[in-house]
C-alpha cells in the first residue's frame, strides 16, 4: 500500500509519513497477541501469576541490596492480567539514590456521592531512599485507563498521563498541570534529549477543544490519504510533535490508528519497503530534507528505537522467527549486532538517561510463536531482563523478573547507568555495575 503525505510548511520534512501507518498496524497486531492467552473466567478466583511461571534462570550476579515490596503494600497481580499488556507497575530512578515505585492498588476508594467512573483505578506512589528502602514521600493517584501512565524525565521530574492531560511531578509527588490535549491522550514518547514529545490523542473532527489545550496550527497541519480508497473509519487520532518545555506544536496529522514515531532532536526515522524483504531506514529532518541511514532485510516491519540522540537500535525478524538486533548511527555506521532466539517474545527496551546502557525485557516461552503454534498461557516460562552496553553490545547483566508483568514497568536504570533495579521475588533487586564506556562505538 502506498501512502501520500500532504501538509503546509513542513511538507519536506514529512513527505512520506503515511508509510508509518503500515508499521503501526503491525505493532497493533503484535499487541493483540495478548488475546491468545487462555484466561480463567472472571467469576473464578485468580491465582497469583508467580504460581503459573516456571523458575527463570538466576541472575548473572547477586543484587547489591534489596527492598522488600510486601511491606509497601504491593502484591503480585492475579493471573487474569497475563497477556493483557496492561501497565500495572512503574519503577523509575529519580536520581542515583532514590526510586519512584508506583503500582496499581486493587479496589477503588469510593467517594461519597461520586461513584467511580468507567476504567477508574488507583495508583499508589512511593519515593524510596536507597539502600534502606525508607519511604520519603507517598501519594495516591487516580487514572482512567490501563495503559502506561508515567514517563520519567532525567532531571528528577516525571510526567503523569491521565485522560487528556499531562501533569508534571517531582520527588515530593506533588503534581502540577503541564499539557492539556483536545481529547484522551492515548500514547506518548520522548526524544532522547526529552525536549520533544510525540503524542497520539483521540479527537473527533469538529469537537470543541477545552480552554488551554495544545493548539492545532494550520502552519503545522497535515493529512494523510491512501491509494487503496477511502476508508469508512474517520481519522479521529491526532498525532502531534511538540516541544515539552513550551508546548509549541511542530506537526499535527490526522490518522486512523496510533503511530509509533521514533524521534530524536533532529527528526524522525521511518522504515520504507524496498525490494523483496529489504527495508530502507530514512531520517527525516524537522527542518526539511531527509537522508538514508541504511537498509536491512526483515520478514516484518523493523522496530526502531533511539538509544541516544546519535544511535538507533533496529530489531528485525528472521525467517526462523528469531530476531536480529542492529545498533547503528544516524549517519549510517553500523556498530554491532546480535541474534536473539525466537523463544524471547514481546521485547521492551528501557534506556538509561545518558544513553550508555539499555535493558531489553522479554517473556521467555517454550517454542517459537507463529500462526501454526500460537501462544498459550502454559507456554510462558518467565520474564528475562538483559542489560546491554550501548557502546559495545556486551551484556552487562542478565536477571529474571517476577511476577511476570507483560505490560513492563518493572525495570529501571539509574542516570549514571551504574545501577539497575528489577522487581523480582518479592523485592526490588538493585544491581550495581561497573561504569559504562562513554562515547560512540567504532563502526564495523
Amino acid at each position: 500500500m502506498v501512502k501520500r503525505f500532504f501538509g503546509f510548511e513542513m511538507c519536506a520534512a514529512f513527505a512520506r509519513m503515511g508509510q508509518l501507518l503500515a508499521i503501526a498496524a503491525v505493532l497493533s497486531a503484535s499487541a493483540a497477541q495478548g488475546q491468545l492467552f487462555k484466561h480463567h473466567p472472571k467469576d473464578q478466583p485468580d491465582a497469583p501469576s508467580t504460581e503459573r511461571a516456571k523458575p527463570e534462570r538466576p541472575a548473572s550476579q547477586p543484587a547489591a541490596f534489596t527492598v522488600p515490596v510486601e511491606p509497601l503494600g504491593f502484591f503480585a497481580p492475579g493471573a487474569i492480567y497475563q497477556g493483557q499488556r496492561e501497565s500495572l507497575v512503574s519503577l523509575d530512578f529519580l536520581d542515583e539514590d532514590h526510586l519512584l515505585f508506583t503500582f496499581h492498588a486493587p479496589g477503588l476508594i469510593r467517594r461519597e456521592g461520586k461513584p467511580a467512573a468507567d476504567n477508574e483505578r488507583q495508583i499508589r506512589a512511593m519515593v524510596l531512599a536507597l539502600p534502606s528502602g525508607t519511604v520519603n514521600a507517598e501519594a495516591l493517584w487516580t487514572v482512567h485507563d490501563r495503559g502506561r501512565y508515567l514517563w520519567m524525565l532525567d532531571d528528577g521530574h516525571f510526567l503523569l498521563r491521565d485522560q487528556n492531560k499531562l501533569q508534571l511531578g517531582d520527588a515530593s509527588l506533588e503534581l502540577k498541570p503541564s499539557l492539556l490535549f483536545q481529547g484522551p491522550l492515548l500514547w506518548l514518547e520522548l526524544d532522547p534529549s526529552q525536549d520533544l514529545i510525540a503524542a497520539d490523542s483521540r479527537e473527533p473532527e469538529g469537537a470543541k477543544p477545552p480552554a488551554g489545550a495544545v493548539p492545532s496550527p494550520a502552519t503545522a497541519s497535515a493529512w494523510i490519504t491512501s491509494d487503496e480508497g477511502k476508508s469508512e473509519a474517520e481519522p479521529n487520532i491526532v498525532l502531534r510533535i511538540l516541544r515539552r518545555s513550551t508546548g509549541q506544536v511542530m506537526l499535527v496529522s490526522r490518522t486512523r490508528t496510533t503511530v509509533h514515531l521514533p524521534i530524536n532532536s533532529e527528526g524522525f526515522v521511518e522504515t520504507l519497503r524496498g525490494k523483496g524483504h529489504e527495508w530502507v531506514l530514512v531520517l527525516n529532518y524537522f527542518t526539511g530534507g531527509s537522508r538514508v541511514i541504511g537498509s536491512l532485510d526483515s520478514m516484518c516491519a523493523p522496530a526502531v528505537e533511539f538509544v541516544s540522540n546519535p544511535e538507533v537500535l533496529v530489531t528485525t525478524c528472521n525467517p526462523d522467527s528469531s530476531r536480529w538486533m542492529v545498533a547503528m548511527s544516524t549517519d549510517g555506521k553500523r556498530f554491532w549486532n546480535v541474534a536473539k532466539p525466537p523463544t524471547q517474545i514481546w521485547p521492551r527496551l528501557i534506556m538509561a538517561p545518558n544513553g550508555l546502557r539499555f535493558a531489553r525485557e522479554t517473556l521467555t516461552v517454550t517454542h517459537a510463536i507463529d500462526t501454526f503454534a500460537p501462544l498459550s498461557f502454559d507456554d510462558v516460562t518467565g520474564q528475562l531482563v538483559e542489560v546491554y552496553d550501548a557502546i559495545s553490545g556486551n551484556v552487562a547483566l542478565t536477571a529474571p523478573a517476577s511476577p511476570i508483568l507483560d505490560g513492563g514497568g518493572n525495570v529501571a536504570i539509574s542516570p549514571s547507568a551504574r545501577r539497575v533495579a528489577i522487581l523480582d521475588a518479592g523485592a526490588i533487586q538493585v544491581y550495581e555495575l561497573p561504569a559504562p564506556a562513554a562515547g560512540l562505538p567504532a563502526a564495523r
